[in-house]
């Protein structure tokens, strides 16, 4: 029994020590030009080829390769190449390409609140954060998704998308969580920086015509203006504010219980500075705000083309930010009323034209209203009931491209007499009975 032990014992040894043997040598790092990642499949194979089939072999990075030539390359003995491909967002927030927005913002909420670098003091914590945030900002937006599955990170680059639209993570962070006690990677109550405002709304009803060609507009908006007594600040002229110390700058306190399952812990707003951070006496024309409501008169100019549902934006001339932050957009949200004639379907416009019998056998010409004003329509002899007219570039002019106009179609309605005269009877009698061999040749 203590052969067959101390044989598997020599046995081990001898594996270990040819693992050690085995050990890849250090490696010249390359630097690889970053791939699309739509083209990763190709970037693969063109990597592998004149390489052994076992030939590369994942390093701890989910997207570094370690690539060794076979033997029948020339190379230098020991050497390797180490080549790095670009970031996996979907891996980076553990969720897959087919998931939807509401998947990937419960995962980066998940992951951000547990490498934030005012709760992990772990190494790397930090950089995993803003991995995990520069992720959510490219697949939360359907644009730069799109482009990103497409395109991968240069795709990104190329169509200058890759920043995102906030300054930095933290930024995105408290956009979703609404700062969270010292949780800000700046220092301080999130409330008490500059805050971006909010958008604003207003909504135009416009006349069918002045829709069609557009029309300049003057709109009295209410939002809230920077407060002109204190600058925006929210404190009284000739006071400073202090830091509240009941949480210490941080805006938000954090209570401690002990439950059966074990300590719970709940971060709320302070109730001494009410999440500022600071103490101190309100301005008494905006009453610690910082902003007022105010009333201002903005010219707006709609372009030609727009239609019900349409939404214009007026960049800045929404409420004030906070603190001094920038303020948000008007957004004007467009209904147009109907016409009793004219029905509009996108850029075509559509019209009935009502003629008797007889304009249709002989033809015509009738006068039908446009978005031009009347126009003559020369009615062809021998139209049948319900035949559609189109009348080119009678119709809506492409939004943002005037020179471009859809078309009307004119449906032209024979309207058939309930009663006739004796005379009126008598010669479509006759009429018929002329017709008589024409129809029966005809069948």
């Amino acid at each position: 029994m203590a052969t067959v032990v101390g044989a598997v014992t020599r046995a081990v040894a001898a594996i270990h020590q040819s693992q050690q043997s085995l050990t890849v040598p250090s490696c010249t790092s390359v630097a690889a030009s970053r791939a699309v990642s739509s083209q990763s499949s190709r970037s693969g194979h063109d990597l592998a080829r004149g390489y052994s089939s076992g030939a590369f072999f994942a390093s701890e990075s989910l997207h570094s390769f370690v690539a060794r030539p076979a033997n029948g390359h020339q190379q230098r003995r020991g050497s390797c190449f180490v080549v790095h491909a670009d970031a996996d967002y979907y891996a980076t927030l553990g969720v897959n390409k087919n998931d939807s927005k509401a998947d990937i913002k419960s995962a980066y909420r998940k992951l951000a609140r547990q490498f934030h670098p005012d709760v992990n003091k772990d190494p790397g914590a930090e950089q995993k954060f803003k991995d995990i945030s520069n992720a959510y900002e490219v697949l939360s937006d359907d644009e730069k998704r799109s482009i990103y599955d497409r395109f991968g990170e240069a795709g990104l680059k190329g169509q200058g998308a890759g920043a995102g639209d906030y300054n930095n993570p933290f930024d995105l962070f408290e956009s979703l969580f609404g700062g969270m006690g010292g949780m800000s990677g700046k220092g301080g109550s999130p409330r008490n920086r500059p805050q971006q405002g909010d958008d604003e709304r207003y909504d135009l009803t416009l006349d069918f015509k002045d829709a069609i060609f557009g029309v300049a507009k003057d709109i009295k908006v209410t939002r809230l203006d920077s407060c002109n007594t204190c600058s925006g600040s929210g404190a009284k002229a000739g006071t400073t504010p202090s830091q509240c110390s009941t949480c210490g700058g941080q805006g938000q306190v954090l209570t401690t219980a002990q439950t059966p399952l074990g300590m719970f812990q709940q971060v709320a707003t302070c109730p001494s500075c009410n999440g500022s951070g600071e103490i101190s006496t309100p301005c008494s024309t905006c009453r610690g705000d910082g902003r007022v409501r105010t009333t201002k008169r903005i010219s707006l100019k709609v372009p030609a083309g727009v239609d019900s549902g349409s939404r214009l934006r007026v960049r800045s001339e929404g409420n004030a930010g906070r603190k001094g932050g920038p303020p948000g957009d008007l957004y004007v949200f467009i209904d147009v009323k109907s016409d009793p004639e004219l029905k509009r379907d996108g850029t075509n416009i559509y019209v009935s034209a009502k003629i008797s019998y007889i304009d249709a056998i002989l033809g015509t010409t009738v006068k039908v209203p446009t978005v031009d004003g009347p126009v003559d329509l020369k009615i062809p002899a021998g139209i049948q009931p319900g035949s559609s007219l189109v009348m080119a570039k009678r119709g809506v002019p492409v939004m943002g491209k005037t020179n471009l106009r859809g078309d009307q179609l004119v449906r032209v309605v024979v309207q058939i007499p309930n009663k006739l005269s004796k005379e009126e009877r008598k010669l479509v009698e006759e009429l018929a009975e002329i017709s008589k061999p024409e129809v029966a040749a005809a069948r």
